[in-house]
């Protein structure tokens, strides 16, 4: 084809074409006037029917539009590498294409990111701006609660809030578009969005629907009624037995002095856990009790050589967490769990740690526990609860867990049994210090004690693994100096 055009090209035929359109009105790849094309990372420019995108470096000229064999590579801030051809602009064979975007000129939608690989939606809890607020760039203008973490909806302009398109309690999905933002501030509406007034369209449509009711009387009585046929009476059908209410439906009547709320998300997420824990583990637990004098005295030696070296205070957490890594080490049953028909051994121990806070318990991993030291661990729970505490710990630091610890003794608990959390095998509980009288070295002396507990898996772990594993937990809490000499 490209010979034929070449040959009329020669020849100077006034009739030749290509493609439909006059040789002569064909502007020439050898041009020298061309003009260069510049577009933001949200643009590609495509050619012919749009079937592949201009920006391989061997291409010099397509049907009349001439390319420059240079190619720009630029990297914009925050923004991927982008391939930027040189094309004339004034070609009849370009179109331009653009990605979705939420800039409008001057408003500029502030929408739902993305909350997680295994969250699609959440709940639009509220919102921290209101109509007419001034926001800057990345500064959280609403919350969603989502079944595991509460995600923060930042603007992605600085600018005046200029209304809501979306309610409280709304369920939204990733990109999903909540605000506008207008950059200069102007035509700020103070309007909840259902306090709006309607539309013109709105308007006309609810009167179209009305003149329509109003006419379908009338239709009907036009048309002639069909004659009624005669035919056997039917013995009676009976009536089906009312339906039972649901689950979910409310059970108990309303009465006085009594709030009925929805339960959020992480509590929704929390019990449907739960349950499926008790409904899927064979669980047992099994006790123990601890003389935590060894470790106290550690802790009240070395707190202020601790403080100033590490810069965090030495806590009893980690001194559990140390004696759980060395017990599952030594049982590694514990840190194992059944999948279908097959057991997986885990070669790492990454330890989740139970935090409660105001909006539910979440539970944060503590990564590579086996390669840390105490004040690896300290530093680490720290900043793990203050997260938790304050909303802002995200999936990935809650993600998985080979083996989990719960202290409910600094609610004060003595006592308890808990509950597996899935998909692992086991659980310890920590509890309150008690002075108590034991008996030691022949004499009745006061001692701090505290009752330990591990849930476990009894179709994975039997008793004599789940014991053996709370005597290594007892041994190192009540005599730490068994971690230094490894036995």
């Amino acid at each position: 084809m490209w010979a034929i055009i070449r040959r009329k090209v020669v020849n100077g035929s006034s009739t030749a074409s290509v493609f439909g359109r006059p040789l002569r009105e064909t502007r020439l790849v050898t041009a020298p006037a061309t003009r260069s094309y510049s577009t933001n990372v949200k643009e590609r420019l495509l050619l012919g029917r749009g079937s592949k995108i201009v920006g391989s470096a061997g291409l010099h000229g397509c049907l009349g539009c001439p390319i420059s064999s240079k190619t720009v590579r630029e990297r914009k801030q925050n923004v991927p590498w982008e391939v930027l051809p040189f094309l004339q602009t004034d070609s009849p064979n370009y179109m331009q294409y653009r990605s979705f975007s939420s800039d409008n000129g001057d408003l500029v939608d502030a929408v739902v990111p993305f909350m997680g690989e295994s969250i699609t939606d959440g709940t639009l809890a509220n919102f921290l701006k209101q109509p007419g607020d001034r926001v800057e760039v990345d500064e959280p203008i609403a919350q969603i609660e989502t079944d595991k973490v509460t995600i923060d909806v930042a603007s992605p302009e600085a600018g005046v809030l200029q209304k809501f398109v979306a309610n409280e309690g709304d369920t939204v999905e990733p990109g999903t578009k909540i605000a506008i933002i207008s950059k200069s501030g102007e035509g700020v509406a103070h309007v909840a969005p259902s306090e709006q007034p309607p539309s013109k369209a709105d308007s006309k449509a609810s009167a179209d629907k009305k003149n329509a009711v109003k006419e379908k009387p009338k239709e009907e009585t036009s048309l002639p009624k069909p004659k009624a046929e005669t035919s056997p009476p039917r013995p009676k059908a009976p009536s089906p037995p009312p339906s039972k209410p649901s689950a979910t439906e409310p059970q108990l009547p309303p009465k006085e002095r009594e709030r009925r709320v929805p339960m959020t998300r992480l509590r929704k997420r929390v019990a449907t856990r739960l349950k499926d824990s008790q409904n899927t583990f064979a669980m047992l637990t099994t006790f123990n009790e601890v003389d935590m004098t060894g470790l106290m005295k550690l802790r009240s030696d070395y707190k202020d050589a601790f403080v100033e070296k590490h810069g965090v205070k030495l806590g009893l957490m980690s001194g559990f967490v140390k004696a759980a890594v060395s017990g599952l080490q030594n049982q590694p049953i514990i840190n194992a769990v059944i999948d279908g028909d097959d057991i997986i051994y885990r070669d790492y121990i990454d330890i989740s740690i139970a935090v409660g806070t105001p909006k539910g318990l979440v539970v944060p991993v503590i990564r590579n526990a086996d390669k840390m030291n105490f004040a690896e661990i300290e530093k680490e729970i720290n900043t793990l609860a203050k997260k938790a505490n304050d909303g802002s710990i995200s999936i990935d630091e809650m993600a998985g867990g080979s083996f989990t610890i719960s202290n409910g003794g600094v609610y004060g608990s003595l006592l308890s049994t808990p509950i597996i959390n899935p998909p692992q095998s086991a659980i310890l509980g920590m509890h309150s210090i008690v002075n108590r009288p034991m008996f030691v070295g022949g004499e009745i002396v006061s001692r701090p004690m505290m009752y330990i507990a591990l849930t476990y898996d009894h179709r994975l772990i039997d008793g004599r693994e789940a014991v053996f594993f709370l005597r290594r937990i007892k041994d190192v809490v009540e005599d730490p100096r068994r971690l230094l000499l490894d036995i």
